[in-house]
């Protein structure tokens, strides 16, 4: 049974997929279930893009003031 995607880390979606690219690139795979996989990949990428915005903003509460001008831990990021 496939993972729920909403439940997965970011690693786990963005490793299942790569694994989807690969399956898909080969071009041996039969229509519908290249429909699924294209619909799975879909939602897995939208995944790891709400978990890379996430990430982004934690990092951005971190290094910016409350005025959010960059502190002295943003320029070592440079």
């Amino acid at each position: 049974m496939t993972q729920d995607v909403t439940t997965m880390s970011f690693e786990s979606a963005l490793s299942e997929l790569e694994g989807i690219i690969e399956r898909l690139e080969t071009g041996d795979v039969p229509l519908e279930e290249s429909i699924n996989l294209y619909e799975r990949g879909a939602a897995l990428k939208a995944h790891c893009d709400k978990k890379l915005k996430s990430a982004r903003e934690k990092i951005e509460k971190i290094v910016l003031d409350p005025e959010g001008k960059p502190t002295a831990e943003a320029a070592s990021f440079d």
